[in-house]
């Protein structure tokens, strides 16, 4: 199955400019990484599942409504913040690393491929003096510590179908790391979504940050 039958399989209704946007993903990313290398070779062989796919998973758990601000903490090159900004065009995504040659890749991906919903900055998330509707992440740190970094990030009204919170994408068991944890959790297995086996001990976290906003 070739890179964009594979996504169009699970997101049946992109546009011309989505489906071409993903279709040139990897070749541009391929480019980049040769010059400052921010993802591993062996995943650059399984790009499209493992890192565009991964990060699309959280669409299946919420569809952003239009204007809504998203930040992704810790995005590396990029993810899950660019795929989820090719697919939520009419939303508005920050992407923070506190590595600088990750952030130049992904500046550089979006002005290629045109990708004019995102910012990248970088700093760390604790800094940002903003705030969105959603935080995302892909595994940077353990759960307790990364909402001390994004406690305060919260916009007060909800706009979408979930409270403002946070996305995660981790895998395995999560019981011992969540157990302090005093919000409201919610688990979606991957799995029930993407029938690839990559995906069988993966989830997207969520996490309600309703009443933390509203203190």
């Amino acid at each position: 199955m070739s890179t964009i039958e594979l996504i169009k399989s699970y997101f049946s209704n992109l546009s011309e400019q989505q489906i071409h946007q993903f279709e040139r993903l990897k070749e541009v990313y391929t480019k980049w990484n040769d010059q400052i290398n921010v993802i591993s070779r062996k995943d650059m062989d399984e790009f499209i599942e493992r890192h565009v796919l991964h990060s699309l998973a959280i669409a299946k758990v919420i569809q952003f409504t239009d204007n809504s601000r998203i930040l992704d903490v810790g995005t590396g090159g990029g993810f899950p913040g660019v795929p989820l900004a090719i697919l939520f065009p009419k939303c508005h995504f920050t992407l923070v690393d506190s590595i600088g040659k990750k952030i130049k890749v992904v500046s550089e991906v979006c002005d290629e491929i045109g990708i004019k919903n995102v910012k990248a900055y970088h700093m760390r998330a604790e800094n940002l003096d903003s705030t969105f509707d959603f935080v995302v992440s892909r595994a940077v740190t353990a759960m307790p510590v990364f909402i001390k970094w994004i406690q305060n990030k919260f916009n007060k009204q909800n706009q979408n179908s979930l409270n403002n919170g946070v996305l995660y994408l981790k895998g395995g068991d999560l019981n011992e790391e969540m157990k302090g944890i005093q919000l409201p959790i919610k688990y979606y297995p991957i799995a029930d979504y993407f029938k690839e086996e990559f995906f069988e001990t993966k989830k997207v976290v969520y996490i309600d940050f309703k009443k933390k906003s509203k203190k």
